[in-house]
């Protein structure tokens, strides 16, 4: 019952910032014939502006990101082509990390050592798991597997919680970096309360997809009790 009772607040906690996120860029995300420009525009335009060493690209579906090895801004197609509030405040985002690199944010740079350090605890956590089948076949002892099992989900919760610390840097990119911009007239007064919810969205995607990761610890939580 305990087990049961943890694998539904898992279930929750991982799907609804998902749900949540993905419920505001879409209601934010009309197309309104009276914007200026696409977001990819925009983005083309501030990077210009700010005088930032930073490409712009129109990238997959749910490809909206700044990859600072490459300093390269990725719009997914609905905002990079989109004229919507979402596809604005989006934009604008994701040049305001491109604004923390330019500075050298001390989060922003932190965030990047963080990154790969939970990359490189989840590549462990997955071998480990991978692996767990096989090691009590060659150590004969029964609890292998267990221990196994267990040091892989600890480190599933460790990378979360490292990915979840970048929290900060997000919400610095949205309402220090973007608001700022967008409040000086690239959108109206009437379109600024709507903007700010897509930003607090936009800070949030990248927690709300860590948290999805916990799908994987209660799948393996249900493995435990058989």
């Amino acid at each position: 019952m305990i087990v049961a009772i943890i694998g539904l607040l898992i279930l929750v906690l991982a799907c609804l910032p998902q749900w949540w996120v993905r419920r505001t860029l879409r209601r934010y995300g009309t197309e309104r014939a009276d914007m200026p420009g696409t977001g990819g525009e925009l983005a083309e335009h501030l990077i210009e502006r700010f005088g930032l060493d930073v490409s712009v690209q129109r990238g997959g579906p749910h490809e909206d990101y700044y990859d600072p090895e490459k300093r390269l801004v990725s719009l997914s197609p609905d905002h990079y082509d989109g004229r919507s509030v979402t596809a604005v405040a989006v934009a604008t985002h994701e040049v305001g990390h491109a604004l923390q690199h330019h500075h050298q944010d001390p989060r922003f740079m932190n965030r990047q050592k963080r990154i790969r350090t939970a990359q490189r605890i989840e590549r462990f956590s997955t071998i480990a798991i991978m692996a767990t089948p096989l090691l009590p076949l060659l150590t004969k002892l029964p609890h292998t597997a267990l221990v196994t099992v267990l040091l892989a989900l600890a480190g599933m919760l460790a990378a979360t919680w490292i990915q979840l610390m970048t929290l900060p840097v997000e919400l610095d990119a949205s309402f220090n970096r973007a608001l700022p911009i967008l409040e000086e007239g690239y959108l109206s007064p009437d379109d600024m309360p709507g903007a700010r919810r897509v930003l607090r969205a936009a800070a949030y995607t990248y927690v709300a997809a860590t948290l999805a990761s916990l799908l994987n610890v209660g799948r393996w939580i249900a493995i435990l009790r058989r």
